[in-house]
């Protein structure tokens, strides 16, 4: 008895760099062929789906299930009444487009999550539960230029004091998700050169996290873990073909492509600041020259920024936006160029790709409108009309907590959920 609709994994699965270089099957792959003839068995694989589905993508309404399993309406509604009748699920009346639905959700277990954030001066982690309850968040500050090690060992810290303030054991957390600002070789697990972290280039990351943090580590690129945020926490559910764009130290960009994160041959997409963007221009970290990075980063701006002002200290990105958000002159031109140098690059991929939507996220994303509407305009200047006429542009939904989001869901897409 075939099953109903279509077989495919469940959407936006990440990559479990465990089982390089080829992520492992779909734990069901062979379910229906040893089942086939069997109704029962048929059911309980359909029931799994669907568990999957609200493990890494949190509550969903029964349509919402529908599209993104391939089942007809009437089985969703059917396994989900069977399923509350049993607690594992959760139903609730919602609306949705204007219309009455209902809203399901995996009964909470205990089972939670932590997803990590590494940035060039940052870490931000949260803890949260398959029906996306945050149960802790906490962000810290690091020097720039600090060792790979020394970062690991204080985001483990920060994890045990998080895990002792909710009372949690770390033998319960099913895993960590971590996000790094720089392109990540699947076939190895490294961190390859030209990311903004060039203390971590070269060094297995994956094996360092992991016997540091002593819990199943899954690791991915931060933008690429935006784009899953996105999808999962934030609005998008409904998007097929997404790009999320980070712009901060580097410009970074995650791909979704008919509903799952797109990874191209080794794990090494969306390198949007390493675009040339300027013929001669300055020399990137990369070695190439006039990148998007070198006229469109946050250090770019506020290098340009500081020579406007007179301070006893380094200006921080969070000055950027206090100053362009208040209509600080200088601070809205640095901006404006920066986001039309923005717009050109997304133009070209716009015009390849024609995504639907295109997020901009990143610590510029409190700006709004004063960062959007210059990359508008300069999308609307370099991509052709059809293209412009038909991409949606928006702000992440999330600020600059998208990543660590993004991280707790691709640490409940790799657990396999018992039926």
């Amino acid at each position: 008895m075939p099953v109903d609709d279509d077989v495919r994994p469940a959407r936006r699965r990440g990559i479990d760099h465990a089982s390089l270089p080829t992520p492992s099957a779909p734990p069901y792959a062979g379910a229906a062929s040893r089942n086939t003839g069997s109704q029962r068995a048929l059911r309980d694989f359909n029931q799994q789906r669907i568990r999957e589905v609200l493990a890494g993508s949190g509550p969903a309404t029964q349509a919402e299930l529908a599209r993104r399993t391939g089942l007809s309406t009437a089985t969703i509604s059917n396994i989900v009444r069977r399923m509350a009748a049993a607690s594992l699920v959760t139903t609730e009346p919602t609306t949705s487009s204007g219309r009455k639905a209902t809203l399901v959700s995996l009964n909470e277990d205990g089972s939670f999550a932590a997803g990590i954030d590494f940035g060039r001066r940052h870490i931000r982690i949260i803890l949260a539960t398959p029906s996306h309850t945050i149960l802790a968040e906490r962000f810290q500050d690091v020097p720039v230029g600090l060792g790979a090690s020394e970062v690991i060992a204080e985001a483990d810290r920060l994890l045990q004091r998080m895990l002792d303030e909710t009372g949690r054991r770390r033998e319960d957390l099913l895993g960590c998700g971590v996000g790094v600002p720089g392109p990540v070789d699947r076939r190895t697990g490294e961190i390859v050169y030209g990311a903004i972290l060039p203390e971590w280039v070269g060094i297995h990351v994956l094996d360092r996290l992991r016997s540091t943090l002593r819990t199943p580590v899954h690791l991915d690129n931060d933008a690429n873990l935006g784009a899953l945020a996105e999808v999962t926490w934030g609005p998008h559910a409904d998007a097929h073909d997404l790009a999320f764009v980070k712009v901060g130290s580097g410009i970074g960009m995650g791909l979704i492509l008919r509903g799952e994160l797109y990874y191209g041959n080794v794990g090494l997409t969306g390198e949007l600041g390493h675009t040339t963007v300027v013929e001669q221009g300055q020399i990137c970290r990369c070695g190439s020259r006039g990148c998007l990075e070198t006229v469109a980063s946050t250090s770019y701006m506020l290098d340009l920024l500081a020579r406007t002002r007179r301070s006893d200290r380094p200006l921080t990105t969070a000055d950027l936006v206090e100053a362009a958000a208040g209509g600080d002159p200088a601070a809205r031109r640095v901006v404006a160029d920066a986001g039309q140098a923005l717009g050109r690059a997304l133009a070209s991929m716009a015009n390849i790709l024609n995504p639907e939507r295109i997020i901009v996220g990143g610590p510029l994303a409190a700006l709004g409108a004063v960062l959007l509407d210059p990359v508008r305009q300069g999308m609307h200047r370099h991509a052709i009309p059809a293209v412009t006429a038909t991409t949606e542009l928006a702000m992440a939904s999330l600020g600059d907590r998208a990543e660590a989001l993004g991280a707790c869901t691709l640490a409940f897409q790799q657990v396999a959920v018992p039926a």
